[in-house]
């Protein structure tokens, strides 16, 4: 039997979506991923943003990251089966070395988290607002 390994699944799912679809999208995601005996430690639904440049005529995803314990044998399953979802725009898998991790945990250490660009303005939006 095969160590499991740590690895990082990035989707953006089309946008253009209603949200009970994005919903259920996500689910099919979570589905293929776990189907394959691979353990999901951490799920990070970013939500709708614009993207950088029209994917399949689609200029709006919903971004999600998903951390998961997987053997490397089943990745290649779990690509094929995202590859043919025509809800999911792109994806990308990459495993979690120590070095990336150890980059990780001194990144969240000394740096301030701060939102994106459509994050600030809708604060700026809410704050306009309650004046």
């Amino acid at each position: 039997m095969s160590q499991k390994k740590l690895y990082e699944c990035t989707v953006i799912i089309n946008g253009g979506l209603e949200d009970d679809a994005i919903e259920s999208a996500m689910a099919e995601v979570r589905n293929v991923i776990t189907a394959t005996g691979s353990d999901i430690d951490n799920v990070l639904e970013v939500g709708r943003r614009k993207m950088a440049y029209p994917i399949s005529k689609q200029t709006i995803g919903s971004y999600a990251h998903i951390e998961f314990n997987a053997e490397a044998s089943v990745i290649a399953g779990i690509e094929k089966t995202f590859r043919y979802d025509e809800n999911i725009l792109r994806f990308l898998i990459i495993q979690l070395s120590s070095p990336v991790l150890e980059m990780r945990k001194r990144v969240e250490k000394y740096s301030v988290v701060i939102g994106s660009p459509e994050d600030q303005i809708s604060e700026e939006q809410q704050n306009a607002g309650n004046e």
